[in-house]
């Protein structure tokens, strides 16, 4: 059985107000896999010492890969080389509490790292629940390092983009409704994904993050209810300089402004925050 398309489904209620779910569609049918969208830009490789892919032989105990440095503002990500152990806590005796996958949703798991110990790296996940993580073993993955970083206000409804720690875009967004708001907390970018139709408002993609909805769990028997990042889809007025809340959680942008998100890689942290009382709500 192959993975044949990652399909989009689009949830409207009260006219504009959506959310994005992944619902993963598996075929036997024959002929090639139909164009799941553009790919995220591949992260840029770790410069330091021991990176790339680590050996896929055994780690000598007594002397564990050392811990990675990485640039000033950046973040260190991990592409896996199949499913991995997943472990609570980095100690040598640890046993497996379960298994990362390779890939999500059929697209390969590129995972920050937000934390090191020599021979071992704890990532964040995109599964539920939300903010996830575990620890895996160094060894045999891939590391690469992304100076990108998305700050996604809920209260100021707006998203900004961080290059090397420098603001470069700062737009207002249209951001989920009190009853299904945007969820808070930290994430990352899994991948960018080809929009359902790209003349009707969505954009030239879908930025896919690992965040999920707190409020629905099971969107359209899809399994899930992501959140994503796209375009205003008709909501142009409504955000307007100001952003607004419009949506089921997705994140809502001018076309312009969703357009300089296409170099942000996979793997790319994002932290959605309320720095300020929305009290215009």
């Amino acid at each position: 059985m192959q993975l044949s398309r990652t399909r989009l489904l689009v949830a409207l209620g009260g006219g504009l107000t959506l959310l994005v779910a992944l619902l993963v569609v598996l075929t036997t049918q024959d002929g090639d896999d139909q164009d799941p969208g553009p790919a995220a830009p591949d992260a840029t490789q770790a410069p330091s010492a021991g990176q790339g892919a680590e050996p896929s032989g055994g780690e000598d105990a007594a002397t564990p890969l050392p811990v990675v440095d990485t640039p000033p503002d950046s973040t260190l990500v991990v592409t896996l080389p199949g499913d991995v152990d997943r472990y609570a806590a980095p100690e040598a005796d640890s046993q497996p509490e379960g298994t990362i996958p390779e890939s999500w949703h059929g697209r390969p798991s590129v995972l920050p790292v937000i934390d090191q110990r020599p021979g071992w790296l704890q990532v964040r996940l995109a599964q539920r629940p939300n903010q996830s993580t575990g620890w895996i073993r160094r060894q045999g993955v891939e590391l690469a390092t992304t100076p990108y970083r998305i700050q996604i206000d809920v209260g100021q409804r707006r998203l900004r983009l961080l290059n090397a720690g420098e603001v470069v875009l700062d737009a207002p967004a249209g951001i989920g409704r009190d009853k299904a708001p945007t969820p808070l907390g930290s994430y990352f970018v899994t991948f960018l994904q080809q929009p359902p139709d790209p003349t009707s408002g969505w954009g030239p993609f879908v930025v896919v993050t690992s965040a999920h909805s707190e409020t629905i769990s099971d969107f359209e028997q899809s399994g899930d209810a992501i959140t994503a990042i796209h375009g205003p889809l008709g909501a142009e007025d409504e955000i307007g300089d100001d952003g607004a809340k419009i949506s089921l959680g997705c994140v809502r942008l001018h076309l312009d402004d969703l357009a300089k998100l296409r170099d942000v890689p996979a793997g790319t942290p994002i932290d959605i925050v309320n720095t300020t009382a929305d009290e215009t709500a």
